[in-house]
């Protein structure tokens, strides 16, 4: 079941300075592509691996700001095992 959480407009743009941006891993890539998929639909959850990855940009020291961002927002849209 889809949780009925979309992204902001903030965290959209973060996303979309993320993949501009030269320096960006390809996993910040992934999650800020993740996130603006899930702009304005709440039936779009975020994946295993891109939840995986955006955990791993959370804990990392050198991540930009906008990508811990984006990385929070589509972890916040994952779907929870109860």
């Amino acid at each position: 079941m889809a949780k009925s959480e979309t992204t902001g407009k903030k965290v959209s743009s973060a996303a979309s300075k993320v993949l501009r941006s030269k320096t960006a891993s390809k996993a910040e890539k992934a999650v800020a592509a993740s996130a603006l998929t899930q702009t304005g639909s709440p039936k779009e959850t975020t994946g295993k691996k891109v939840a995986a990855a955006a955990s791993k940009i959370l804990r990392s020291k050198t991540a930009s700001k906008e990508a811990k961002s984006v990385a929070a927002s589509a972890l916040t849209q994952k779907v929870k095992k109860k």
